[in-house]
């Protein structure tokens, strides 16, 4: 009996114990190698696991892509579109589009955390969303679908009692994922307070962080979604053979114009069709009253930068607009959002971030958006102006001076600011 038991189950022990123990090895003598295929469908993927996992973005951005950091706005894909852009052209740069719908700065500086020897002394791109910055900051559902526990591990294991450390403890445990592990959210306690974490907690979290990297590289690139790369492929035939401005410029006035015929926001049909237009004579005047001015956002926003400066990364900034007939129609105030961009260029620029393309002015140029808040046709080619140049020529090596006070309270309430 015992011998039938062993052929029967015996294969399915010893695979389950194979699985095991190649779990349990250091995550980097598993190693993981992304072929050129998968590189690029990730990169543009905008995918929740691609985002969470290491495997896929250290292999790609050691290949030459570059870290775009942002949000929704990487999924409106158009001719003009960065990722388009650079494949058309043959760039010697490829974006690896960082965000989706609902990251903001909290998880983008998680994110960070295990590519950290990818953007040492390397450049990278991050858009900067007005939206972002509401009274509550990131929503806590939002954060958790793209919270990852391999990189909090990757960044506890590195924890040097800094501001940057302590105030990003304190953050992570506002949030409901951080008590996915009761091991992990006490050493986010210790580290929130200053203090060292016990050696139990560091070796559960060497030994955590090593099955979490090894799971990592082991399903890395497994049905990773390949639909927007179809996108980028099929919008770049609709681009000149060779880069002309003035073609391309053109393009983009032809495009926007035939593509928001159907109201009078200038927002593409498609967004206006199945987002707005049951319930646009509802929403004149709902915005009067929204603030970008007051946010904890504006510190979540110092932990990336306070990790940029660490890691001596030359970042160019975008400001991007909203849609001014949008916001005259739902009341979002001007002023306020002129206060907004003064606000957030002193945090930059303060601290030695100087390459900012504020495109804060340009949301009534005719078809620059392609809704409400996001940029489309004339808007991605200002962008591409600005991004192309920063990338493919040698930049100054900025200096940088991180002021702990963009981590207090006062700052986050803050809402006047003379640059």
């Amino acid at each position: 009996m015992g011998k039938r038991l062993f052929q029967i189950f015996g294969p399915l022990i010893l695979a389950a114990a194979l699985v095991l123990g190649i779990f349990l090895l250091p995550g980097h003598l598993i190693g993981y190698t992304a072929n050129k295929k998968a590189q690029e469908q990730a990169a543009v993927s905008l995918s929740p696991s691609v985002l969470k996992g290491a495997g896929l973005k250290t292999a790609a951005l050691d290949d030459g892509y570059v870290p775009f950091f942002g949000s929704s706005e990487w999924s409106r894909f158009d001719p003009m579109h960065p990722s388009v852009m650079a494949k058309k052209y043959h760039r010697s740069y490829q974006p690896f589009l960082l965000g989706s719908r609902g990251t903001q700065s909290l998880t983008q500086f998680y994110v960070m955390q295990n590519i950290q020897p990818q953007l040492k002394n390397q450049k990278a791109v991050f858009v900067i969303s007005p939206q972002w910055f509401v009274k509550k900051g990131v929503d806590k559902a939002a954060f958790s679908a793209y919270y990852s526990q391999l990189q909090t591990t990757e960044w506890l294991n590195q924890y040097s009692n800094t501001k940057m450390d302590r105030y990003a403890a304190q953050r992570l445990m506002q949030m409901p994922s951080a008590k996915s592990d009761h091991i992990v959210y006490a050493a986010l306690e210790r580290v929130a307070k200053g203090q060292q974490m016990t050696p139990n907690q560091k070796r559960y979290l060497g030994l955590r962080q090593n099955f979490l990297k090894s799971e990592d590289n082991f399903f890395s690139g497994i049905n990773l979604p390949n639909g927007n790369l179809k996108k980028v492929d099929q919008q770049e035939k609709k681009l000149p053979a060779q880069y002309s401005f003035s073609k391309i410029n053109q393009l983009a006035t032809d495009l926007g114009k035939k593509e928001t015929d159907n109201n009078r926001f200038q927002i593409s049909n498609s967004f206006y069709n199945h987002g707005l237009k049951q319930e646009v004579k509802h929403l004149k005047g709902f915005q009067e009253n929204l603030s970008y001015l007051q946010s904890p956002e504006y510190s979540d926003f110092e932990l990336c930068l306070d990790q940029f400066a660490r890691l001596h990364t030359n970042v160019l900034f975008i400001i991007p607009p909203v849609n001014q007939k949008w916001a005259d129609y739902t009341g979002l105030s001007q002023s306020m959002l002129k206060q907004f961009d003064q606000k957030i260029r002193y945090q930059l620029q303060s601290q030695g971030f100087n390459n900012i393309v504020d495109l804060s002015d340009k949301g009534d140029v005719p078809y620059f958006m392609t809704d409400t808040i996001h940029l489309g046709w004339k808007g991605w080619l200002a962008v591409d102006q600005r991004v192309d140049p920063f990338l493919t020529k040698k930049q100054k090596t900025p200096t940088y001076h991180i002021n702990d006070d963009f981590y207090s309270n006062q700052w986050q309430q803050t809402t006047t600011v003379t640059n």
